[in-house]
């Protein structure tokens, strides 16, 4: 192999900065082992198209199969069209898996690249723009596919598929299908599934206004083949429609259920009826399947003895969300009495306010928990990795060493969990009294605008965290814990999905106001923290503990924070802003909050986060400044997503949107802009417009530990 020396005098056209690289004989003297693991982190249009011109060395290791036999594309959103169909062009034989999910900024055209990768085993082209030509014209191509992922929109129509593309249809095993229009999409063409994961997506209405019907047309219903699946997951949006949709779906599971079916999960928002077609399947399920992991509409499970019949085989995931489940039915029911259920890797019990009661019938919300009820899943569920108990109130009594956060202290291998603010309050006591100068406006006060500076006086700084606290000896014993949520427990977002902002929200548990800023403080010792999402604590006085975090958890990635403190007198943004200036590696950041004032001071501490990507600020009467979010843009150069949706007004969110969209969507192609008044009743018309991949991960608040099982989708 040539040395360093000999590849500089060959590359005389090297660019400067490749040059440099070369001749720094202490990176290329690394083994071939460690320069491949440094590459795998480099994007792969960047490692192909300028890392692998710079020297023959790593012109070798870049096109090594570890590196280009699998190519992700999601969230790489430097990747324009011309660099994808040169990616394509260079490598595309080599590529077994390819991820162009949500490459929504890619046309057509460029999608159609994709059948040059002939050897593709999988490919994931959810959120990418194909019509039913364009799918036909690409997967005709790929006979070697077993893995596939795509959307379903208005005009799909599963006859202008070719017979070479249904043929390729047949051998595919792994089915991700999102639907947009009500109709079966290419699941009738795919007779071999063994996983099949629906998300139903469809709009009640037209943009016109027309009502959408949920029969799916005549022709098509020449059925679903189901005979070999393992895996069946749907998870609907809110709407009738997708209700109607998804029955036609499980209807022919109910004529004949998979005898080798091991996971069956429906995710439905608010009711959704049991059918005699569902009670068939439930049945037969009960008769015939061991289930390995199970998610189910609260109203199915309900009052019902399904979960008494059901048998499970070294399960790993369930998900109880929103139903009326008691302490004594999951002790009972699921952990058979305190069998050992050590395979369970996650656990769902977000919204079930009586799961850690004997019973629910007598209890109340603020009532203490029995702890032994806790107490026996911890010890049946030692290895959990994810647990929810969000949306719910569970409060823990004074018994020594019977509180919530002790208990929990013992899975130590959890990497997600998502909690009541009330739960981790140390005791029951009252809210501690505030000082004066945050006492709540009284009469006609005025509200405070968050980022106005209410005194002169200096910026206290990082908070201590108590080491007595429940909560911080809880977060000293999960050393390993990447995802943290703190959601008060009458919380709900002023953004919901389809629908008007909510005006008015809950009051806060009177316990919450016990959790203040030592207990976010306490937050600061995760040091492999990536996720944080703090929501409802009106204890927070100051936002002192926010400024531990940014010091000390160095990985966090994304950060979601909503209703901090007292609704309108507010006076963390300061600690925000010193906050923001030390989360280098931040991606994606979330702001919820009434009154909020996006001011300079708030815009130039966020430029600190150099990682930046994905931006959305959601509030009621909150105003921004036009200039300051232009300069920030302009700053933060990694910045594709800007969603603000405050009080100003229609001219204004309009005429900072369209000056954002002339200034940087040329140099970024896969910018999404959407600035608009919150309570305008044209928000669900502008909503619809938003990437999914965005809507999902970034605009809506939502819980999203245990939301699905570990490993669903590749």
């Amino acid at each position: 192999m040539a040395s360093p020396e000999e590849d500089m005098a060959n590359n005389a056209a090297t660019p400067p900065v490749a040059a440099e690289v070369v001749g720094d004989a202490h990176l290329l003297g690394f083994s071939d082992e460690i320069l491949l693991h440094i590459l795998s982190h480099v994007p792969s249009t960047d490692l192909v198209l300028n890392v692998r011109p710079t020297c023959r060395k790593l012109a070798e290791l870049c096109l090594d199969k570890s590196l280009v036999h699998t190519v992700l594309l999601q969230k790489d959103y430097q990747a324009s069209e011309d660099k994808v169909k040169q990616l394509v062009k260079e490598i595309g034989q080599e590529i077994q898996q390819l991820n162009l999910a949500g490459c929504y900024w890619l046309s057509g055209s460029t999608i159609e690249h994709v059948a040059r990768c002939r050897n593709l085993v999988r490919v994931n082209l959810s959120g990418c723009h194909l019509t039913s030509l364009r799918l036909s014209k690409v997967l005709s191509a790929l006979e070697h596919l077993r893995s596939l992922a795509i959307d379903v929109n208005p005009g799909f129509d599963a006859s202008q598929l070719s017979s070479e593309c249904r043929a390729t249809l047949s051998r595919v095993r792994e089915l991700k299908q999102t639907l947009f229009t009500p109709s079966y999409g290419v699941v009738p063409c795919c007779p071999s599934l063994h996983k099949l994961l629906l998300y139903f997506e469809i709009l009640d209405r037209t943009r016109e206004g027309a009502v959408l019907s949920g029969q799916l047309m005549v022709g098509q219903s020449n059925v679903p083949h189901y005979q070999n699946l393992r895996v069946f997951y749907a998870r609907l949006a809110p709407g009738y429609i997708n209700q109607e949709v998804v029955r036609l779906y499980l209807a022919v599971l109910s004529d004949r259920t998979p005898e080798n079916l091991h996971a069956f999960l429906i995710s439905v928002p608010g009711s959704f009826a049991e059918s005699g077609a569902t009670k068939n399947l439930l049945e037969s399920m009960a008769r015939n399947v061991a289930l390995d992991a199970l998610q189910l509409p609260r109203s199915w499970l309900n009052g019902s003895a399904l979960l008494q019949n059901m048998k499970f085989n070294n399960p790993f995931y369930f998900s109880f969300s929103r139903c009326t489940l008691s302490g004594g039915h999951l002790i009972q029911r699921v952990i058979n009495g305190g069998k050992d259920l050590r395979s369970l890797a996650s656990l769902n019990l977000s919204g079930c306010v009586h799961c850690l009661s004997p019973d629910s019938l007598l209890r109340k919300a603020e009532d203490d928990i029995d702890s032994s009820i806790l107490e026996t899943l911890v010890a049946s569920c030692c290895n959990l990795r994810h647990l929810n108990l969000s949306a719910a109130h569970h409060h823990s009594s004074d018994g020594l060493g019977r509180h919530l956060c002790q208990l929990l202290a013992r899975l130590g291998q959890l990497r997600s969990l998502s909690l009541p603010v009330c739960s981790i309050a140390d005791s029951a006591r009252g809210p501690p009294a505030q000082p004066v100068m945050h006492a709540a406006p009284r009469g006609f006060g005025k509200k405070v605008r968050i980022g106005v500076q209410t005194s002169a006086g200096p910026f206290p700084g990082p908070a201590a965290p108590q080491p007595a606290s429940v909560f911080w000896s809880l977060l000293k014993s999960l050393h390993f814990l990447e995802h943290l949520e703190l959601i008060g427990s009458n919380f709900s977002s002023a953004m919901p999905r389809n629908e008007p902002a909510i005006r008015n929200s809950l009051p806060p548990c009177s316990r919450a106001q016990n959790v203040g800023d030592s207990e976010v403080a306490a937050i600061g010792q995760l040091a492999f923290l990536r996720h944080l999402t703090l929501a409802q604590l009106p204890g927070l006085l100051t936002g002192s503990g926010l400024v531990n975090i940014g010091l000390q958890c160095q990985q966090l990635q994304s950060l979601s924070l909503a209703n901090l403190g007292m609704m309108g007198k507010v006076v963390y943004m300061p600690a925000l802003s010193s906050m923001l200036t030390h989360c280098r590696q931040l991606k994606d950041l979330r702001l919820e909050q009434p009154y909020l004032s996006a001011n300079a001071q708030f815009f130039q501490a966020l430029s600190h986060c150099a990682s930046l990507q994905r931006l959305c600020l959601v509030s009621r009467s909150g105003t921004l400044q036009p200039d300051a979010v232009l300069a920030f843009m302009a700053r933060c150069l990694h910045v594709v997503v800007c969603h603000m949706f405050t009080g100003d007004s229609l001219a204004t969110c309009k005429s900072l949107q369209q000056s954002l969209l002339r200034s940087f969507q040329a140099e970024r192609p896969a910018l999404n802009v959407v600035i608009f008044p919150l309570l305008h009743e044209g928000l669900a018309d502008v909503i619809r417009d938003v990437p999914m991949v965005h809507l999902d991960e970034v605009t809506l608040f939502k819980s999203r530990v245990a939301e699905e099982p570990p490993n669903l989708w590749w």
